[in-house]
């Protein structure tokens, strides 16, 4: 498709505009439209069936019914369950006017459980206060609402755009305030703008964030088409978010990423056990601390962990089967039924969901006030997007309508459209469509979140955190190159963008809140426990003026409603900034520097006929490699090769004017290995064009385990040898050791190449012909690497000695004593070099007492085991583990015994390891 101009975009007015279809956004639309706003409705999707209410509702999980539960009893759960950091006004709101929402939704026709009396069946489930109230036929709750936006008092206020995707909220560059948003059609890509007085979010939660244990990105726990729009919508717009490190984690059952329903089944007996049958969640259900639990259990020897129903009777278990299989899960039924599996016969077995961000089912989402009004002026959040901690569907309709009828209080915008803000939206939308080969949505969706997977998921840590916060920010390249050619594409792309920054901003807050809080919510195993002294604390992150991603510690304010183990005091924020990250390197601080060598220089000057650099120009002018244009003599290359031609027929190919012909012509040889492959790969070696080179070395390097020696192709190597390119030179030097087709001369020749790489393949290859007395004149190359080659080549010899290595035992260079240290131990260690090796523990440089230690492996066992188990107490963990290594040498004797006892608590899980093999 083209992309459309910025000034042909379709601009609709409205004075309230409702991003998000499903629960709060129908509410929120249908409250502002009663108060006589007129509203417009953009949906992804199509309202009729969006939203994760169009996949059915069992029930209400927060149902304040008057004489089965008070609000302040509710608030005090959710305090609880938040381990205080909650703002109480807002969970007062759905407390207070929960029961009021039940009866309107039932005078729209949804039907809630009642008894016998008419009164609401409201259960039990959770440890103290009875909140769940079934709804039997939940799977029809959105088709009710769908009706009520389309009566025709409504229809006249509402107006609805299905596809159209929002992907910014506009604010006014005066003062900041939201003033409309930019989108597109998700079927033609018609480029839509939008004015309005004011904007409310209800895009729902991120739930495509993790990825489930099937790898299907959208087989999510939550309701997939939530790839958290309005996280990122409401990030750029400069609103506050909080709470975005306390996850949304899920019991759910095995293989089938949809909820067990434990709360379902409870109120008819059901309950979770081990595989001993045994209970063993001490917290409530609603907890993070319960999934700490549930996760602890799973991962013992008591797991698997089920849902158990098997023994209940068949009235229940008929029932449980109506709710389960067609109001929660449609799909349900059909899943146990492919495994043969009844619940009568099966128990359920139950794991771990994905993480998610989500404020109905934990605490993460967007700052609002008891109004639905978020820190942006006019811009108004509701329903799984907000931060009210475990507000649920009941919640989310009670948020929409605040928002709704707060924000009808305002009029259109009439100024004109931020044109800056216009430009960047389009381009967001619309750079797919420039480069349409590139990298395919479900492709870098994929990668991007097995990093989420891999680094973010509990339990945390500063490190992996760090790691994931460097992977979503190389990702921002990868996913600005993703290609798409249809509109669908491109909503999926833009998808994309938002759940990076969703995965950004929990790796970041996870970082910023140096405690563990909310159970497996937020477990961080680098500061394990709960500081309510220094993190009874809202964190509050918001997009900077620079850009950056910062954070705030809010206090949380004194409760309206008192709970025990909490007294928060409120008072003045305190401001954090960008977090910094833990450092990662693979690589420990070394000790001690190491000495320089003389050859430190020359080991990384390239010999006269090195290789360009990538993108360098080769012989013709051209980049190495390339040649300006496709040649159609390529395309019947690549057609034959299919055929698996003989070196007749690829010959001409081989031998054509054109370098990127005979490259691709070294490829399709080193693919299809007719006869003679060999001989004709190394007379490429000295082509005039470094790709072709570049090409047949590594195609020889590659074959050369399958490719016949004989004298042709021992001839064309050792002429390879002259050629002024090093990587030729080494290759040729591989193969005539592997192929066993040269000799000691031959090899020593090339001791004297100007480059070390290939004297490294000199010395390799000296070792395979047993040429020690060659080797030993390459003690003083004056490269360090070459030096260290030649250690381990003297021990590598049929018949290793010791003398050879006294050079290199007193080399200047630490790395060159410590490989020749360690080669005494496959040289043998007499007394003399004993008592060297043993003085070498004392080395300030711990690769010298390392090899040292190795060393004493082969030595006398009186004189070593003393030594070994002083080392024992080094404070490299490398060295220590090389001297339990060179322990096991002696364990024949008790003195060595005994110092490995000691070991076997070491702080390194490797000691520790070897150790115990005593």
């Amino acid at each position: 498709m083209d992309i459309p101009a910025i000034g042909d975009a379709e601009e609709l007015s409205c004075d309230v505009l409702v991003i998000g279809g499903g629960t709060a956004g129908t509410m929120a639309a249908l409250t502002a439209a009663e108060h006589g706003a007129r509203v417009l409705l953009l949906e992804k999707a199509h309202v009729r069936h969006s939203g994760a209410l169009a996949m059915g509702m069992d029930g209400v999980n927060n149902a304040v019914v008057p004489g089965r539960a008070e609000p302040d009893d509710y608030v005090a759960e959710i305090t609880r369950a938040n381990d205080g950091i909650v703002d109480q006004s807002t969970v007062r709101q759905t407390a207070t006017r929960g029961f009021a929402m039940v009866q309107r939704l039932e005078s729209y026709g949804v039907k809630f459980e009642k008894d016998e009396h008419g009164e609401y069946a409201v259960r039990q489930v959770h440890r103290s206060g009875s909140y769940v109230l079934p709804m039997p036929e939940g799977k029809d709750v959105k088709k009710v609402l769908y009706r009520q936006l389309r009566r025709r008092e409504m229809r006249e206020r509402i107006r609805i755009e299905n596809r159209v995707m929002p992907v910014r909220v506009l604010t006014s560059p005066e003062d900041g305030r939201a003033i409309g948003a930019v989108g597109f059609n998700t079927r033609t890509g018609a480029f839509v703008t939008v004015r309005a007085g004011a904007v409310i979010l209800a895009t729902g939660p991120c739930g495509r964030l993790g990825l489930p244990a099937s790898g299907y990105l959208y087989g999510t726990y939550e309701n997939p088409t939530n790839a958290g729009d309005g996280y990122a919508m409401a990030y750029h717009a400069g609103a506050a978010l909080t709470g975005i490190e306390c996850f949304q984690i899920n019991p759910l059952i095995k293989d089938y990423n949809g909820p067990a329903c434990a709360y379902v089944a409870n109120p008819f007996g059901g309950y979770q056990v081990n595989r001993h049958g045994e209970r063993f969640v001490d917290s409530d259900y609603w907890s993070g601390q319960m999934m700490a639990e549930f996760a602890a259990e799973l991962a013992s020897d008591r797991g698997p962990v089920y849902l158990k129903l098997s023994h209940l009777p068949e009235e229940s278990l008929a029932s449980l089967e109506s709710i389960l299989h067609t109001t929660e899960r449609p799909t349900r039924g059909t899943f146990h039924a492919g495994r043969g599996h009844d619940y009568r016969t099966h128990d359920i077995e139950m794991h771990i969901s994905e993480i998610g961000l989500c404020g109905g089912h934990s605490a993460s989402g967007v700052r609002v006030d008891d109004h639905a009004r978020t820190t942006v002026p006019r811009l108004y959040a509701a329903g799984d997007l907000a931060s009210v901690p475990h507000n649920y569907m009941i919640g989310a309709f009670v948020f929409g309508d605040l928002a709704g009828a707060d924000a009808a209080r305002y009029a259109a915008y009439d100024g004109e459209l931020p044109a800056g803000q216009v430009a960047a939206a389009h381009e967001l939308i619309y750079r797919p469509l420039r480069h349409p080969e590139g990298p395919p949505q479900p492709q870098v969706e994929y990668k991007l979140r097995r990093f989420v997977n891999d680094y973010v998921a509990p339990p945390k840590t500063g490190a992996k955190l760090s790691l994931a916060v460097a992977a979503f920010d190389r990702m921002t390249g990868e996913i600005a190159e993703m290609g798409a050619t249809t509109a669908h594409e491109l909503m999926r792309c833009a998808e994309v963008s938002f759940i990076r920054d969703c995965a950004e901003m929990a790796a970041r807050s996870s970082l910023a809140r140096t405690e563990s809080r909310w159970g497996l919510y937020h477990e961080r195993l680098d500061h394990p426990e709960r500081d309510d002294t220094g993190w009874l604390h809202h964190l509050d992150l918001r997009k900077s003026a620079s850009g950056a991603m910062e954070f705030t510690a809010r206090p949380v304010e004194p409760y309206l409603v008192p709970v025990d183990g909490f007294a928060p005091a409120g008072g003045p924020s305190r401001h954090l900034g960008e977090v910094a990250l833990v450092p990662v390197a693979t690589a420990g601080r070394a000790e001690a520097p190491a000495t320089p060598g003389s050859g430190a220089a020359g080991a990384g000057v390239a010999g006269a006929g090195a290789v360009p650099p990538q993108g360098a120009a080769g012989p013709e002018g051209l980049p190495a490699g390339r040649t300006g244009g496709a040649s159609p003599r390529i395309l019947e290359l690549l057609a034959l090769a299919e055929e698996s031609p003989g070196l007749d027929l690829l010959g001409p190919y081989l031998d054509d004017p054109d370098p990127a012909v005979r490259a691709a012509a070294v490829a399709a040889l080193g693919e299809t290995v007719p006869a003679g492959a060999g001989p004709a790969l190394a007379a490429r070696l000295a082509d005039a064009a470094p790709a072709v080179r570049a090409a047949a070395a590594a195609a020889l390097r590659e074959l050369v385990e399958v490719l016949p020696g004989g004298p042709e192709l021992a001839a064309a190597l050792r002429t390879a040898l002259a050629v002024p390119d090093a990587t030729v030179r080494s290759a040729a030097l591989e193969a005539l050791r592997a192929l066993r087709l040269g000799d000691a001369g031959l090899y020593a020749a090339s001791l004297a190449d100007a480059d070390p790489e290939v004297r490294i393949h000199a010395v390799r290859a000296l070792v395979s012909v047993d040429a020690v007395a060659a080797l030993a004149t390459a003690a003083a190359d004056p490269a360090r690497e070459v030096r260290v080659a030649v250690a381990k080549g003297l021990a590598s010899v049929h018949a290793p000695a010791p003398a050879p290595l006294d050079p290199l035992l007193g080399d200047p260079d630490p790395l060159v004593r410590g490989a020749a240290l360690a080669a005494l131990a496959s040289t043998g260690c007499p007394a003399g070099y004993a008592g060297r090796a043993v003085a070498a523990l004392a080395d300030a440089a711990w690769q010298v007492r390392a090899g040292a230690a190795a060393a004493l492996s082969a030595a006398a066992s009186g004189a070593a085991v003393p030594a070994l188990a002083g080392a024992l107490a080094d404070a490299n963990a490398d060295v220590r583990k090389a001297a339990v290594l060179a322990l096991l040498a002696h364990r024949d004797t008790e003195a060595a015994r005994s110092a490995l006892a000691t070991a076997v608590t070491d702080p390194d899980a490797d000691v520790r390891a070897y150790a115990g093999r005593a």
